[in-house]
């Protein structure tokens, strides 16, 4: 057995065999078309269909494929260092609000894995969030303070069970923890049993509105909708809702780590940088794992992601008795400027397009509770947490902060992108399985050579925007740092805002035998 990191990219949710669906090849007329097959699209789909509502959902690759597939897989009201932030920006009450939403969310993943009989290794956990420094101690008691004002279920503790020494910890109850891919898997079979169409393979590239609004997809079908749910992780239409100026996106990493002996019950996050989170997993064959996660930075603006891994091996090795490494991957996380998701009408006063975004790395919890609160609103119930969530609000103590700060990072990474003239590979240089930014006729370019020698050279220029993209030699795929669109070596679209794929330069094979 080796502890050193696996040469691809693999997630351990991925393995979970999911059912496949057709590509759309017609226009369609539906009441709710759902675009996105992560566990906000899902929910939403699965929430209107037990209600009765003709539902269609569509995905641009593969059910689960997305952050979904991706993710450590908490299911908790455990944010980090979260509540006195949001007392801070929001009041106590609002703060209690997202409490009490993420831990609805919770309540109906359990009720539904219950009820639906859904083998997804579903188990109640406490959550801790430690501190190994006094200064993150110091941020810990501020953080149990507001637990204290909020009346949450959680209380600062000398009790763990990880295998160094820490400061102190927080400890959230009654949290959990779950196989994502699984549960998804049963609502999309619920979906099928009711006759809700499913299409993968099938990327929304447009909506407009109209009588009706109308989704137009990559093969030029229409579906045709009373209400459109965008939950494409990160909108790929704006709609005057200026999105590229509201939201970050970030890359964080995962290894899925095999001890001599035990890992550790619980879940845990350290309060400082950098992150690391941890929690025990089962693989496909029933047998423990730690998972270990960490290492955020803004997507497409750290060139060595490979380093990320290793970083998290070296920890890994550092504090545990580590066996082998038998996966590693990575997930893409959107955030909002006051860091509560945005769920709801795109444009106050209409109905006909909504939108759910800015999970910021509690997708689990906080993608469940926009399918509620969208569902909700389609069917005109009255949600708790609507207001909260709303995609229009304004919070003048971070929004207008966070914004400038945005965008000006935004821009300084567009005209580095344009002026950067540095020496490039020569493409015919490149050994395989390797990727780099070339030249090419003196325009700038992205060259992978595979393991077969094939040479494939795209044009770098990011189709969303036109920001330069940067080779992650731990995917293998071009980024964007922008707005975190990313492409694969032959330049489809692996993630948007992008819906279109980069421009091809062909080149012929070389023959390296």
């Amino acid at each position: 057995m080796s502890k050193e990191l696996p040469p691809v990219s693999n997630s351990l949710w991925m393995n979970k065999k999911m059912q496949t669906f057709p590509e759309l090849e017609e226009d369609l007329e539906t009441e709710v078309c759902v675009i996105g097959g992560g566990i906000a699209g899902v929910a939403t789909a699965f929430i209107l269909a037990k209600r009765g509502i003709p539902v269609v959902l569509i995905e641009g690759g593969r059910v689960g494929g997305g952050t979904t597939g991706y993710t450590t897989a908490k299911i908790t009201s455990q944010h980090g260092l979260k509540y006195a932030d949001l007392i801070k920006t929001f009041g106590e009450e609002k703060a209690q609000l997202y409490y009490d939403a993420n831990e609805d969310a919770i309540a109906w993943i359990e009720r539904m894995s219950k009820k639906l009989d859904i083998d997804c290794q579903f188990e109640r956990q406490p959550s801790y969030v430690y501190a190994t420094t006094e200064e993150g101690k110091k941020e810990l008691e501020k953080e149990a303070e507001a637990y204290q004002k909020l009346g949450l279920d959680g209380r600062m503790t000398d009790k763990h069970d990880l295998p160094f020494d820490v400061k102190a910890s927080l400890v959230m109850h009654d949290q959990a923890q779950f196989h994502p891919l699984c549960f998804l898997s049963k609502l999309l079979r619920y979906l099928e049993v009711e006759n809700m169409p499913i299409y993968e393979n099938t990327r929304a590239v447009d909506i407009k509105r109209g009588k009706k609004p109308s989704v137009i997809t990559e093969n030029d079908n229409v579906i045709t909708a009373d209400h459109v749910v965008i939950a494409t992780h990160y909108p790929f239409k704006d709609l005057q809702a200026l999105y590229v100026a509201r939201l970050h996106v970030e890359r964080s990493y995962s290894i899925a780590v095999r001890l001599n002996g035990e890992p550790p019950p619980s879940m845990y996050l350290n309060a400082e940088s950098p992150k690391r989170s941890l929690r025990r997993a089962l693989d496909h064959e029933g047998k423990p794992l730690l998972l270990i996660g960490g290492e955020g930075h803004t997507s497409g603006q750290q060139i060595d992601t490979l380093q990320s891994y290793q970083n998290l091996r070296d920890y890994a090795v550092e504090h545990f008795d580590v066996a082998s490494i038998p996966y590693r991957w990575s997930s893409q996380d959107v955030f909002t400027l006051d860091g509560v998701p945005y769920a709801g009408p795109m444009t106050p006063g209409k109905d006909d397009f909504f939108v759910a975004t800015g999970f910021a790395k509690w997708g689990m919890t906080n993608g469940v509770a926009a399918a509620q609160i969208i569902a909700d609103r389609i069917v005109d119930k009255r949600n708790p947490y609507a207001n909260l969530y709303t995609p229009s609000r304004f919070t003048p103590s971070t929004d207008m902060k966070n914004v400038v700060k945005e965008n000006m990072d935004v821009a300084r990474t567009f005209v580095k992108g344009k002026l950067d003239r540095r020496s490039r590979k020569k493409p015919e240089e490149l050994t395989s399985g390797e990727g780099a930014v070339v030249h090419v006729d003196g325009k700038r370019a992205g060259a992978y050579r595979d393991e077969k020698g094939k040479l494939t050279i795209v044009d770098t220029t990011c189709s969303h925007l036109g920001c330069e993209l940067y080779w992650n030699n731990g995917e293998h795929s071009w980024d964007c740092p922008c707005h975190g669109s990313r492409f694969d070596t032959e330049g489809s679209v692996l993630e948007g805002p992008a819906v279109k794929p980069l421009k091809q330069l062909y080149y012929e094979p070389e023959d390296h035998s």
